[in-house]
């Protein structure tokens, strides 16, 4: 087998490899697809719905309403975090 023998047959190897990788990947997205189209068909999506209009309809004050955080006691935790980290 000469050398321009393999190499031909080595493009033709990559050509064929390439081309089983595009159509599987051509297939995982049509399979996606059709998955989605039968969650919406079934109506199972529609719990999705109901959390994004909770999230949506939270008031912007809500989230001021919790306790703040005491920053230093954070910076001190990650502090005695990273000596414990650094002596062993």
């Amino acid at each position: 087998m000469t050398i321009s023998e393999m190499l031909g047959q080595s493009g033709l190897l990559t050509l064929l490899g390439m081309c089983v990788v595009f159509s599987f990947i051509i297939i995982l997205i049509l399979s996606m697809k059709l998955l989605q189209v039968v969650v919406h068909a079934f109506k199972l999506d529609k719990d999705v719905g109901k959390v994004q209009k909770k999230v949506s309809a939270a008031p912007a004050g809500a989230a001021s309403s919790k306790p703040a955080v005491d920053q230093k006691a954070i910076v001190a935790a990650i502090a005695a975090v990273i000596h414990e980290k650094e002596s062993v």
